[in-house]
């Protein structure tokens, strides 16, 4: 198998009996669906949880997997079920906000939430305000309301398309461009005082 087959190709190998597939298929999704769950309010133990849910799911349905969508729109919609799952069986109110762990729970592991280009990476003031910067973005986005922030994490994390979002989400295409634009403004007002 080589790097360069797609997601589908993977799948469909792993499928037909190679588990190295599997492992790098895994490889190239488990930091964002991980951070997925993490940025919709699962704490490390939950998303640890739901991380594993959703790849076993996708090992018991690897066989069924028909590539009418790209792999990463099937897989971030099963992420999505498995979360909206574990909301349920906690019998609270199926809201995104509602699994809001608070800023200790939010980040109570040493996984990053996001990536920050190193720069100068030497220099501990632009380190410091590096890690500043992405505490503010952080937050902003969990300060999104649920609708626009989960939008906002399909595409961002999931790299899915406007469509993909639509059918994952079960909204409407312009109702999801709206949420993304929405998000987008908020998103750069909260960062404005870090240009």
């Amino acid at each position: 198998m080589t790097g360069a087959a797609s997601d589908e190709d993977l799948l469909a190998s792993y499928a037909a009996g190679d588990a190295r597939a599997f492992g790098e298929l895994y490889d190239r999704h488990e930091r964002a669906t991980y951070r997925f769950f993490r940025r919709q309010g699962a704490n490390s133990a939950q998303a640890d949880d739901l991380m594993q849910e959703t790849w076993l799911a996708v090992v018991r349905n690897a066989a069924n997997f028909e590539p009418r969508a790209r792999f990463t729109t099937w897989l971030f919609t099963v992420a999505r079920n498995k979360m909206i799952d574990q909301w349920r069986a906690r019998d609270t109110a199926l809201s995104l906000t509602s699994v809001s762990g608070g800023d200790e729970a939010a980040n109570d592991s040493d996984e990053p939430m996001i990536d920050v280009p190193a720069g100068d990476a030497d220099r501990p003031d632009h380190q410091a305000i590096a890690r500043a910067e992405a505490r503010a973005f952080v937050a902003a986005v969990e300060a999104l309301p649920a609708a626009q922030r989960e939008a906002f994490l399909l595409q961002a994390e999931g790299g899915l398309s406007l469509d993909e979002i639509a059918a994952a989400t079960g909204a409407e295409r312009e109702t999801v461009k709206s949420r993304l634009r929405y998000a987008m403004n908020k998103l750069r007002a909260a960062m404005e005082a870090w240009q």
